[in-house]
């Protein structure tokens, strides 16, 4: 958490512009150089960066202050801005319904404001002024803005700034407009970036001298030619490697590829999985391979924007010696919008060890839904909401008595997820929210949190990459044997749904024991009555539970046919510092 000096000064002019019978105000930049009688701004830190474009002539730096709730974003072009710049937040990166804020030049004059674009990706000026500018500078390597604004402003037209996956979108104005409300996005050249740009990080730790790191990477891959590709690689671990601890984790990006490489992910395989294949390839044909079903344990990750993370000083990750997983599989998001060819790459993560160990070992534990196709999204669904829990019955069969502490947190789901939720609950009554991800894509972050005895509720199932997966790694100490604590629906009671629903539509053919759980979800005619009753089931049908250690054996006890724990109590929505208050259209003090 970085917290900074507040005493910032507007560099710019106010004018008035009119647009309609609406009075709205915009800050109009003179010329980009700071005037001559004004005293500089300090220098602000700004730890999180990230490449804007493939071609990285958008940067994009950005701080928090937590205690005012603002973002402070520095925008950098180092290519020449003909007529402007837009740079906004929306849904899944949608150029519809985005909150705005736009740099623009009309020929004669040149402008910066706070906008929103319509349904139609029509672009007006808001009428809440919730960007300020605060320095627009030009010199020779391009032009830079800093300006801030509220995580959250009241306004409906604003996207609320929240923990989890932001969505970037961003173009460049080839032509001057007289008004903003010439401008539509969809006929301008855009792109898109998620980030989380909410982040709280472990503050770095002093790393002892006989610390060594070992890269995991990929073996000089070609990038294909093609705009989103996931590729997998494994890696094996000296068959010698005494026990470590790794402190630190950090990406080691091939130079030149910023732009594209877009995430990493490291996994272990369990430790008594032999001879799993050594491909290098793209993840939907790799993980094909059955033995790469155990390798789902997060070890580290990284994404764009993403600083180096420290484990809590007293602790670390183990890594080698009796018993650990000797097989690593990674994988790399490549993003690769122009369809660049040619480029090769051996990016990875470096993982920092020593064999100087701490007094407590991390652990990696696993909440959510079992890897299974019985918990499944009807077509066509708007909101659809899948719970998996992890009960008292496990924690209590698995948890020390003092409880475990939760450091970080990571959501992991593939091409279906669009939110995820994890509530630790006591006594039926929800107690903190772990993680959430209201805006959630297949780009993955670490997030820190501080937090004890977890009992999961996470908002479909299979283990390919072309699966669904619904689950929550969180990264405790010290470390138990518990390692999976995750559930689906019972299937005695998913066949009995099967059945009625057949009867109910006139299959009375259907011999629902004769075919896969895959077909039999096919075979329903999913109209609003249809998908109302499942929904209903995985809310009231007793679960299976998956209460297992790292060797995959369950605990001792009896997990099927669980009753759903009950929660009476939900914690409420947050609040927010404007709240309550009026807006304010007036104009920056000048």
């Amino acid at each position: 958490m970085r917290i900074f000096n507040q005493n910032l000064r507007l560099q710019d002019i106010v004018v008035m512009y009119f647009t309609g019978l609406a009075l709205l105000m915009v800050i109009m930049v003179a010329s980009y150089p700071a005037p001559k009688a004004s005293i500089p701004l300090p220098p602000l830190p700004m730890p999180y960066q990230v490449s804007l474009d493939p071609r990285g002539e958008l940067q994009l730096a950005w701080n928090i202050s937590d205690a005012n709730q603002e973002v402070y974003i520095r925008l950098t072009a180092t290519a020449k801005l003909k007529y402007g710049v837009v740079l906004g937040m929306s849904d899944r990166g949608e150029l519809t319904n985005a909150d705005l804020v736009v740099l623009w030049d009309s020929g004669a004059k040149t402008y910066f404001g706070d906008a929103w674009s319509d349904a139609n990706g029509q672009v007006s000026l808001d009428r809440q002024q919730d960007y300020e500018l605060l320095e627009a500078k030009q010199n020779p390597d391009g032009i830079q803005l800093l300006f801030k604004r509220p995580f959250s402003t009241c306004d409906p037209r604003d996207y609320l700034i929240e923990e989890g996956t932001v969505d970037i979108i961003y173009g460049v104005l080839d032509q001057p407009l007289a008004s903003l409300e010439q401008l539509n996005l969809f006929s301008i050249h855009t792109g898109m970036l998620s980030i989380t740009m909410l982040q709280y990080g472990i503050p770095p730790t002093q790393m002892p001298p006989d610390t060594k790191f070992l890269d995991v990477a990929a073996p000089n891959v070609t990038i294909p030619s093609q705009e989103t590709t996931y590729w997998c690689f494994n890696q094996q671990l000296p068959a010698d490697m005494p026990k470590n601890h790794i402190l630190m984790f950090e990406s080691a990006i091939t130079p030149g590829n910023e732009d594209i490489v877009h995430h990493i992910e490291v996994f272990e395989c369990l430790p008594g999985i032999a001879d799993v294949p050594q491909n290098s390839g793209a993840c939907d044909d790799i993980m094909a391979a059955p033995k790469l079903n155990f390798c789902s344990p997060v070890l580290a990750t990284w994404a764009k924007g993403a600083e180096p993370f420290y484990f809590p000083p007293d602790v670390g990750m183990p890594i080698g010696g009796p018993g650990s997983s000797k097989i690593l599989r990674m994988e790399i998001h490549y993003h690769n919008p122009l369809l660049m060819s040619g480029r090769r790459d051996s990016s990875g993560i470096r993982l920092y060890y020593t064999p100087s160990l701490r007094r407590y070992d991390a652990g990696v534990m696993e909440l959510g839904l079992v890897y299974t196709p019985l918990m499944a999204i009807p077509p066509k669904q708007h909101n659809f909401y899948l719970r998996g829990y992890c009960t008292p019955k496990c924690t209590e069969a698995a948890l020390p008595k003092e409880g475990i502490l939760i450091f970080a947190s990571q959501l992991h789901a593939h091409l279906a997820g669009r939110a995820l939720r994890t509530v630790l609950v006591r006594g039926g009554k929800e107690v903190e929210v772990v993680k959430e991800d209201k805006h959630f894509s297949t780009y993955y972050h670490l997030n820190n949190l501080s937090l004890f005895l977890p009992i999961a509720l996470c908002p479909v199932g299979g283990n390919g990459f072309m699966d669904e997966m619904c689950v929550n790694f969180i990264y405790y100490y010290p470390r138990i044997e518990l390692e999976v604590c995750k559930s689906n629906v019972d299937p005695e009671s998913l066949q009995k749904y099967f059945s009625s629903m057949n009867r109910f539509q006139g299959n009375d053919q259907c011999a629902c024991s004769n075919v896969s759980v895959k077909e039999q979800y096919s075979q329903v005619h999913w109209d609003k009555f249809s998908v109302e009753e499942l929904n209903y089931l995985y809310k009231t049908a007793p679960i299976y539970e998956q209460c297992t250690k790292s060797n995959g054996e369950l605990l001792p006890g009896d997990w099927e046919k669980q009753p759903i724990p009950k929660v009476t109590t939900v914690l409420p929505q947050p609040h927010y510092p404007c709240e309550g208050r009026a807006a304010s259209n007036c104009p920056p003090t000048v």
